[in-house]
């Protein structure tokens, strides 16, 4: 076997076991494009829903993440954590095919549709903290980036051509039998993912330490982790500020500068293609300035650009070339700062808490987001839109002030990084070189 054919060099694509799990992954990625276009609009013109229902909708998805901590703590003892996603993509499958039964039987309702949300919201929390063991099972430590980036560069493309399936699908089949589709895809992820045979790490002995106690340890690793405490700050500094512009970005799009419906779908959609470029050039941008290097650079062009929204003007078309640019940077940014990250907390971490550093990411990162938006809104009304659009880019770009004093601007391969495992009820004294 040559140099160029040996295990460690091989693409994963080359690799059944991945192969099989991206294929699972994919599909389900495409269908939750379909599910957040058809969920609301089953809201509004079959039901009649008001703003304020659409957006109730809209946190009952979100809101599950509040306890993924304690989910992650829970799914941390669990041994066959491959098991949990199937059964995690499956439930989600049972779920959303209520909808289309209760459509027939004229006997759907808006607090059918909260219940929805919510759960499936939590079965998303429940595979996304079984889902990191699940991954470093799955791949080798030197294929976390090549890994990550393929599985970014589908939920980017997911992205790009989903809205345009699910309205496709709408359209041919009303948007509860998309919804059945959406189901479809779920149940052929966990038929993948049920496929895929992984060695999955025994199961840390923390007889006697009750839910709670786990997840305060969880959290308290993360939080005192020279590297994962950096990462979470600056991401959750991020997507506050992100947040907050995205809250006001179809409506100074719209009034501020002009554009039309089509258009402003138009540059969404071109920014869904900036992160598709960016989840391909991510493990390139690694090996060519260093990890740690690139999650830096990707912290800045993901909230930069949208100061250069904030100047926007003149006539339609450089508007909208504004906003096509703004979007595609910005993408690109979060592909370059998210595979980077991704890759870099995978390897940190230590496999008897991974499931529970997860959800604490997930509390506090995710549990940001309604916040940023609220606080959008609300500085959009006192402050104008521009300067709630100025006052983000600049917040956002400020994350780098969690990173600049930890270890990972000096980070340029993972293979250079020596982490200890320990047991979690250890995690106070662990410490990574």
């Amino acid at each position: 076997m040559t140099a160029e054919e040996s295990p460690a060099s091989r693409s994963l694509w080359r690799d059944r076991r991945f192969r099989t799990f991206w294929i699972g992954e994919t599909l389900s990625q495409f269908g939750d494009r379909i599910s957040e276009l058809a969920l609301p609009l089953i809201a509004v013109v079959l039901l009649d829903a008001s703003a304020g229902e659409v957006g109730l909708l809209t946190a009952a998805v979100w809101g599950p993440n509040v306890v993924s901590l304690f989910v992650g703590s829970w799914v941390d003892q669990r041994r066959r954590k491959r098991v949990l996603l199937v059964v995690a993509d499956l439930a989600r499958a049972l779920v959303l095919l209520t909808v289309p039964l209760a459509y027939l039987l004229d006997a759907l309702t808006l607090e059918h549709l909260y219940v929805v949300a919510l759960l499936t919201g939590l079965g998303q929390v429940l595979f996304s903290t079984a889902y990191p063991p699940v991954f470093v099972g799955l791949v080798r430590r030197d294929q976390f980036l090549e890994a990550n980036s393929k599985l970014s560069a589908s939920r980017s493309a997911s992205f790009v051509a989903g809205p345009a399936v699910g309205g496709g699908l709408v359209q041919l089949v009303t948007a509860p039998g998309a919804i059945v589709v959406d189901a479809a895809t779920f149940v052929v992820s966990a038929v993948q993912i049920g496929r895929v045979k992984i060695d999955e790490q025994p199961v840390a002995n923390t007889e006697g330490h009750s839910l709670v106690r786990r997840a305060r340890e969880g959290l308290s690793l993360v939080l005192r982790h020279p590297i994962l405490g950096p990462c979470l700050g600056g991401s959750t500094t991020i997507n506050f500020f992100t947040l907050m512009a995205s809250a006001l970005l179809v409506l100074y799009a719209s009034r501020e500068l002009g554009l039309s419906a089509g258009i402003i779908g138009l540059a969404l959609g071109i920014g869904a293609v900036g992160g598709l470029v960016g989840a391909v050039l991510a493990p390139r941008l690694a090996a060519l300035v260093g990890v740690g290097p690139a999650i830096l650079i990707g912290a800045v062009l993901f909230p930069a650009p949208i100061g250069l929204l904030a100047l926007a003007g003149g006539p339609t078309w450089v508007s909208a070339a504004v906003l096509g640019l703004v979007e595609f940077v910005s993408a690109l940014g979060v592909m370059l700062y998210d595979v980077n990250q991704n890759a870099l907390q995978a390897t940190v971490t230590p496999d008897a808490v991974r499931s529970r550093v997860a959800g604490a990411y997930s509390t506090i990162n995710y549990g940001i987001r309604p916040l940023g938006a609220l606080a959008g809104g609300l500085l959009g009304e006192t402050l104008g839109l521009r300067p709630t659009l100025i006052l983000a880019a600049a917040g956002g770009v400020l994350s780098v002030l969690w990173l600049l004093p930890s270890p990972i601007p000096r980070i340029r391969s993972l293979a250079d990084l020596d982490v200890p495992e320990a047991p979690p009820t250890a995690v106070d004294t662990l410490t990574v070189p």
